[in-house]
């Protein structure tokens, strides 16, 4: 197998993989429950802005990753049938 191919393989699971641990850590800290009668201030609000920002920005890295995984695959196909 040609070592371009190889490359493309092993950068393809490297990115999957990156990709799982990703969304992983974006599930990973549960936000905070807030009861019925409870009051909110300015503190909670801040805490949920941020849960929500953080798992959005987690989240858009693993849609990256997942396409980069996705491109070294159409890669490695191209390279194959290139071959």
């Amino acid at each position: 197998m040609p070592p371009v191919v190889t490359l493309l393989d092993i950068l393809a699971i490297l990115a999957a993989l990156v990709a799982a641990w990703l969304w992983h850590a974006a599930g990973r800290r549960p936000v905070r429950r807030i009861a019925r009668g409870e009051a909110l201030d300015s503190a909670d609000i801040n805490r949920l802005v941020i849960a929500i920002n953080r798992s959005a920005i987690l989240n858009r890295r693993a849609a990256l990753a997942t396409a980069v995984s996705a491109a070294c695959v159409g890669l490695r196909f191209v390279a194959s049938l290139a071959a």
